[in-house]
């Protein structure tokens, strides 16, 4: 009886859940935005990330984006200034209420993600490709921004915009790098 014990505390053990760290200064998460007479583009940085997984597989995990650090790097001086107060009010982003955005995910199988996008605090369904290549996991992942309560300029909310109107996908492209061996999630 001993020994069943011993090999079924050994079994559940080799299947518990495991974590990775997330290397975030290696990480990046690159967005562009277009509208009728062009695009901007910047990045996010991740604020912090969890990454489960079973044995070397990802299994889920949720990464948090601050969104007050948004930059824009087509843009300089002045310009640059207002897009950035504009990208962080109640237009957009809306930092001083929502200061991150996360994105959990719930599965990763066969070069396909699921999980949940969550911006200024509205979750919707998300699904998207990525590839993984030795510890970097990479891809695309594009997200209607009038979902989240981004309305301003788009087309479908307002009418005789011109060449003003902004559309509503934006693509976030990603690059999430690991480190190290998997660790034990501590049970709460």
């Amino acid at each position: 009886m001993k020994q069943i014990l011993i090999s079924l505390s050994i079994l559940s053990m080799a299947f518990a859940a495991q974590s990775y760290e997330v290397d975030a200064a290696k990480s990046e998460f690159k967005w562009t935005g277009k509208k009728v007479t062009g695009q901007h583009y910047g990045k996010i940085p991740l604020k912090k990330a969890q990454v489960k997984s079973k044995g070397k597989d990802i299994s889920g995990g949720t990464l948090v984006l601050d969104v007050t650090q948004i930059t824009v790097e087509d843009l300089t001086g002045e310009y640059k200034t207002k897009f950035l107060t504009h990208m962080k009010s109640e237009d957009f982003f809306e930092v001083k209420k929502w200061p991150t955005a996360k994105l959990e995910i719930e599965s990763l199988k066969d070069g396909k993600a699921k999980g949940k996008l969550t911006i200024k605090g509205k979750t919707n369904p998300v699904e998207f490709n990525y590839t993984k290549k030795g510890m970097v996991y990479s891809g695309t992942l594009k997200f209607d921004r009038t979902k989240y309560d981004m309305i301003y300029g788009s087309g479908d909310f307002f009418k005789n915009l011109g060449d003003k109107m902004i559309y509503n996908e934006v693509t976030l492209d990603f690059k999430v790098q690991l480190k190290g061996k998997p660790s034990k999630l501590a049970k709460k």
